[in-house]
């Protein structure tokens, strides 16, 4: 039995310090790069364009690399968050690469679920990746069919929020962990707007081409730059709540220039310093997404409306009902209201 195609990928011969791309019936060619680092991107340029021909190809003569491969060079750069199509290529390809788009089935995605070893919401979101890839490569001309990729089931919305002990916990340990007071910037202005952890991180105190900032004299705060695209994540403008607005103008007059900085500087990941502070607090299945659920739970705790709660946090009605919509002391109360009264 002939053994399988391997596909393209980097070979390096003894007598020379280049780089080759070996390919199945192909004659090696070099990459003119010494580094593997350089040699890897070499191959990436090669693997994108190994698929365009004239003609489009059947799904059995396209590899599944070569459409993500094509995929994140022609769409990745035109999208607001390049970085996540990255991540989910870096995810799919050690699998897919050197599978036929033709593989693409039931089977096959379960099977890579089953290697993958993550949550289905993790796996759903990569897989959801490879379908946008083929789906793209066919209206592109690339290939004849898109074969439907078969995802995990969808994981019901997660509905970890603090109470306000709890979060006083995680403030206090924030704020007195070793360099790490930034953290009790950001925990403060998260509970405060429920402003996802990256517009968070990008916001300062004037307008920039990072990400958003806010107006201390209109007391108004813009999740999204001027210069940023408009992605799928609602980045509206909202009103300052009173408390949060006192600390962002100390923290101004002492002159900081990002809302969450360290010695002059934005702050651009919390993943450890975050970790490190629930651990401290002693707090379980709470990442930095939990505190934009324990701020909309807490809004509509205190009686705010879907509608407003939906405007303020950049948040659909239609999420707000179905993830937040029982902390509401009006849930479903004109029902229950109805079921009680006494029957005429």
């Amino acid at each position: 039995m002939p053994r399988p195609a391997k596909g393209a990928r980097l070979h390096k011969y003894k007598h020379t310090p280049y780089w080759y791309i070996a390919d199945t019936g192909q004659t090696p060619r070099s990459t003119g790069c010494t580094s593997r680092e350089d040699a890897e991107k070499a191959l990436a340029a090669y693997i994108a364009a190994k698929g365009r021909t004239s003609t489009a190809n059947d799904p059995d003569n396209i590899t599944c690399g070569d459409v993500l491969a094509i995929y994140g060079e022609e769409y990745a750069p035109t999208v607001a968050a390049p970085e996540r199509i990255g991540y989910a290529l870096d995810a799919l390809l050690p699998f897919w690469s050197d599978l036929k788009v033709s593989h693409v089935k039931g089977e096959t995605c379960r099977r890579y679920v089953k290697w993958r070893d993550r949550a289905d919401g993790t796996t759903r979101r990569e897989l959801g990746t490879l379908q946008a890839a083929i789906n793209y490569a066919h209206k592109e001309g690339y290939v004849t069919a898109a074969p439907v990729v078969t995802l995990p089931p969808k994981p019901e919305p997660k509905e970890r929020w603090l109470t306000r002990p709890e979060a006083a916990r995680l403030l206090w340990a924030a704020h007195r962990g070793h360099k790490s007071q930034h953290l009790a910037r950001f925990v403060l202005i998260s509970l405060y707007t429920g402003t996802r952890k990256d517009a968070t991180l990008r916001m300062g105190f004037r307008p920039n081409t990072v990400g958003g900032w806010f107006d201390l004299e209109r007391g108004v705060m813009y999740r999204k730059g001027g210069d940023e695209r408009t992605t799928t994540k609602r980045r509206r403008p909202a009103a300052i709540p009173r408390q949060l607005l006192a600390h962002l103008r100390r923290w101004h007059t002492a002159g900081a220039v990002w809302a969450v900085e360290y010695d002059g500087a934005r702050v651009g990941d919390i993943k450890r310093a975050f970790a490190r502070a629930v651990r401290d607090a002693n707090l379980e299945d709470v990442t930095p997404h939990t505190l934009k659920h324990t701020a909309i739970t807490w809004a509509l705790q205190n009686g705010a409306s879907v509608w407003d709660a939906s405007g303020f946090f950049s948040t659909s009605p239609e999420t707000i009902e179905k993830v937040y919509g029982h902390h509401s002391p009006d849930y479903q109360e004109s029902a229950k209201a109805a079921m009680e009264r006494r029957r005429k």
